[in-house]
């Protein structure tokens, strides 16, 4: 085994996030490059027996954070292991906004490790004046900054001018053995897959359905992942009358979603920057979308501008201008072979096999640094 990496992240599998997705693949990765690995995260499921069911099918060494009250005393081992986890590793490696904060507070009792910091975007924007002052005096602290986007690295910036940044994108890695089967219909399929949050944008492309209903009158909307704000947005389609080209999924298993994705042509991420700092940093959901020869509508001024080529995968639009996103499918559907095509070509530039060399990169470049010192 190689160097010893630490990873501490704010989310963890088996229950969703884009933040524990990427800390997966990451850990997995870097395992499979034969470096010893162990992942810190907290407790998430209820039932603390179904996280360690799904840690103890991996080789990597992945410690949980159980939930314990009050919940000070959760925060209390959590940062007793964090402590305990760093002395035994050489590289530690934080994801997510409490991990940020608290691994650059340990950086300053171990001078001799390295300290790497994965910026998604949300953690930047999120907390009052205390938490915005934490997040500056963190990215002061680590030896490498690496943001999943060119939006995310600028958002960095912003907080904290004068810092060296380097971006690497999320990658993805299919969870099944897909095959392109695009429906032959000649119809409009619009598919969203995440948590139906305002943050996500599916309200925003059901504001846009009456325009797009112009074009494509049998225009069918599928939204797909957990139910939070439903209810809300089955509202919006009722004002709007497009209720009926709304469907609304839920969370799907892996083969469903597959099914779903197969039988649609589009997939839209509309996501909006929320008042309170959250954001959308990458949008991998894209790319999964885009190796089944979907092409993406995505949001400009959003980490989504790293995983759709505009004009050639996808388009870019004003998720808030309905013409604008109406007139964008239009092109794709006119074009739409190409565009598929071009889809599935742009999609494997962020596999994980891809994605992993770029972090062995940094690791390899700290080891030059220790040897010319």
């Amino acid at each position: 085994m190689g160097k010893k990496i630490l990873i501490f992240t704010s989310e963890f599998p088996p229950l969703p996030g884009g933040i524990g997705n990427h800390a997966y693949n990451l850990g997995k990765h870097l395992y499979l490059h034969d470096y010893d690995v162990t992942i810190i995260a907290d407790q998430r499921n209820k039932n603390l027996q179904s996280d360690i069911d799904f840690d103890s099918k991996h080789d990597f060494k992945v410690v949980r954070i159980k939930r314990k009250n009050p919940v000070v005393l959760t925060y209390i081992n959590r940062i007793q292991k964090t402590f305990s986890l760093i002395r035994k590793n050489e590289i530690i490696i934080a994801s997510g906004k409490f991990p940020l904060w608290l691994v650059a507070f340990m950086s300053l009792f171990f001078s001799s490790k390295k300290f790497v910091a994965v910026l998604h975007g949300s953690e930047l924007g999120i907390g009052g004046k205390v938490g915005k002052s934490l997040t500056r005096f963190s990215l002061r602290k680590y030896d490498k900054l690496i943001a999943v986007s060119n939006f995310t690295k600028k958002l960095a910036l912003d907080r904290q001018p004068n810092i060296k940044i380097e971006v690497i994108n999320n990658g993805f890695a299919p969870k099944i053995d897909v095959q392109i089967a695009k429906p032959k219909t000649s119809g409009l399929d619009i598919i969203t897959v995440g948590n139906v949050t305002s943050r996500k944008g599916q309200q925003n492309v059901i504001k846009a359905l009456p325009e797009i209903q112009k074009q494509f009158p049998d225009v069918v909307y599928h939204i797909v992942g957990l139910p939070t704000e439903k209810m809300k947005f089955a509202e919006l389609a009722k004002r709007l009358n497009v209720e009926k080209s709304v469907i609304f999924h839920g969370a799907l298993s892996d083969e469903a979603l597959y099914k779903t994705l197969s039988h649609s042509k589009v997939f839209c991420m509309l996501s909006d920057y929320l008042p309170n700092g959250d954001v959308e940093g990458f949008g991998i959901a894209i790319l999964e979308a885009n190796q089944l020869g979907l092409p993406g509508v995505g949001s400009k001024n959003s980490g989504i501008a790293d995983a759709i080529n505009d004009g050639f995968s996808g388009k870019l639009v004003d998720p808030h201008n309905p013409k604008e996103i109406a007139q964008a499918l239009s092109e794709i559907m006119n074009k739409y072979d190409a565009y598929s095509s071009n889809a599935v070509k742009w999609s494997k530039n962020f596999s994980w096999d891809k994605i992993i060399k770029k972090y062995i990169a940094v690791i390899a470049n700290h080891r030059d640094e220790e040897n010319a010192n």
